[in-house]
C-alpha cells in the first residue's frame, strides 16, 4: 500500500489512506477488562440491538486498556456516515499500531512516499475505535458505499505495546476523556510518569490485589462502573498515598525505588489497616459506620502516615504495637455512626471533612498531626 513516511526527532511513523473494506481486515479491538478476583461482565442487551453484542463481544477480550466502547457514540456515528453526502464520513486520523516491524520502499525519487508492507497480524486501534466500530456496522448495511471510503490513518510499527499504551495515555489523558483510576493502572506503564507517581501505583497495586490486605477488592479500579461493594475509588486513595509519599520522596530515592521499597513501604500502609481493623471491631467495613467510606479511610491514610514517621520500633512486632497505639479510636465508635455523621463533622466539603477528621483520629492516637502536601484546605476535591 502506498504511504507517506514522516520523521519527527527520533520518532517515524507513515500515513496511509486505508480503503475500509482492507482496514476493517487487519484491526482488532479492545476494551477495558480485569483479571484480579473480578471481571466486568457485559450488561445483558436485547437480541435485537446488534451494536450491543459487538461490544460486549469486544469487552470479554483480556489484557487491554482501552476504555468501554460508548453504545450511544457509535450510533450516532454510524448515523453519521449515512448522512454525510458533501462532508466526509472520517476527516480525522485514526491511530494505528502493530508490533512488526513493516518494510518500507520508497518509490523512484521520492524519499519519504513508497509502499509499506501491511503487518501479518491485525493492528491494535490507539485511537479512533468509535469510528471503526460505526465503521463495522456501516459496511455491513451498506457495503457499496463504504468501500467508496478511504480511512485516513496513521500507523507506529515496530515498538513495544508499552508504546502504544503510552501513546493512548498521550492522547487520552484529560478529565473529560479517560478515567483517573483508569489512568493510575497505566503510570507503570508510561515512560514519561513522575517516579514517585509510578512508586504510589505500585503501592495502591497490592493494597487491591495482596491476599493480606485489608484493602483486598475493595478498592474500585474502575471509576464507578464496578457493580460490587466497593469502599474507595483507586484514585481518591492514590491522592492520600501519593500526598505522603512526594512529602518523604528525596528519602525514599535515597533507599530505592525498587521492589523491596515498595514493598516495605505497602506493609506500614498494610499493618496500620490492620491494627485499624481490628480497633474499630464490628464497626470495620459496616453499612452503618463510615469507618470504611472514602473520607474515613482517606483521614486513616494521613494517621498511618504521622504514625509511620514517629514510630522507631521494628517491623516485626508493628500491628500489634499500633493497635495499642490506635486503641483510643474504640471510644470514638459512635461518632463514626451514618446517622448524625456530618453534624458530629461540620464541614465545607470533603476536603475540609477529611482534614477534620484526621485532626480528631491522630490526637486520640496521640500523635501530632502532619500538614501532608501543604496547606489541607486548599486541596482541590
Amino acid at each position: 500500500m502506498l504511504a507517506t513516511q514522516v520523521r519527527q526527532k527520533d520518532g517515524v511513523f507513515y500515513f496511509v489512506a486505508y480503503p475500509a473494506e482492507d482496514l476493517l481486515r487487519k484491526v482488532r479491538f479492545m476494551s477495558r477488562f480485569y483479571g484480579e478476583g473480578e471481571q466486568i461482565v457485559p450488561a445483558e442487551v436485547e437480541e435485537a440491538d446488534e451494536i450491543a453484542h459487538f461490544i460486549a463481544k469486544i469487552e470479554r477480550s483480556d489484557k487491554a486498556f482501552q476504555r468501554q466502547l460508548s453504545r450511544a457514540k457509535v450510533r450516532a456515528i454510524v448515523n453519521f456516515y449515512e448522512t454525510a453526502v458533501s462532508q466526509p464520513p472520517i476527516p480525522g486520523t485514526v491511530l494505528l499500531f502493530t508490533s512488526e516491524r513493516l518494510r518500507f520502499e520508497p518509490v523512484g525519487s521520492f524519499e519519504h512516499t513508497g509502499h509499506l508492507e501491511e503487518p501479518s497480524g491485525p493492528y491494535l486501534i490507539i485511537d479512533g475505535q468509535h469510528r471503526l466500530a460505526a465503521l463495522h456496522f456501516y459496511y455491513r448495511d451498506r457495503p457499496d458505499e463504504a468501500r467508496t471510503i478511504h480511512v485516513p490513518c496513521v500507523i507506529f510499527d515496530g515498538r513495544s505495546e508499552d508504546f502504544a499504551t503510552e501513546m493512548f495515555v498521550i492522547i487520552n489523558s484529560t478529565p473529560t476523556r479517560i478515567n483517573k483510576s483508569h489512568l493510575v493502572d497505566l503510570y507503570e506503564r508510561v515512560s514519561w510518569a513522575a517516579p514517585d507517581k509510578k512508586f504510589a501505583a505500585r503501592v495502591v497495586e497490592r493494597l487491591y490485589s495482596e491476599p493480606d490486605s485489608p484493602l483486598r477488592y475493595r478498592i474500585n479500579r474502575l471509576g464507578g462502573r464496578s457493580k460490587q461493594e466497593k469502599w474507595i475509588l483507586q484514585a481518591e486513595l492514590f491522592n492520600e498515598l501519593h500526598r505522603w509519599i512526594s512529602r518523604d520522596w528525596r528519602k525514599l530515592e535515597k533507599e530505592g525505588t525498587g521492589v523491596k521499597e515498595v514493598t516495605r513501604f505497602y506493609g506500614i500502609v498494610r499493618d496500620f489497616f490492620k491494627a485499624a481493623e481490628r480497633v474499630w471491631g464490628e464497626a470495620w467495613g459496616q453499612a452503618n459506620y463510615m469507618i470504611t467510606k472514602p473520607v474515613t479511610l482517606k483521614a486513616m491514610v494521613r494517621v498511618c502516615a504521622d504514625l509511620a514517621a514517629q514510630d522507631r520500633g521494628a517491623a516485626a512486632d508493628r500491628p500489634m504495637r499500633w493497635e495499642h497505639r490506635l486503641a483510643p479510636w474504640k471510644d470514638l465508635m459512635r461518632q463514626f455512626r451514618v446517622d448524625g455523621f456530618y453534624e458530629r463533622f461540620p464541614a465545607k466539603g470533603q476536603v475540609e471533612r477529611v482534614a477534620r477528621i484526621h485532626r480528631e483520629l491522630a490526637k486520640a492516637a496521640g500523635l501530632e498531626p502532619s500538614r501532608i502536601g501543604g496547606n489541607e484546605g486548599k486541596e482541590k476535591e
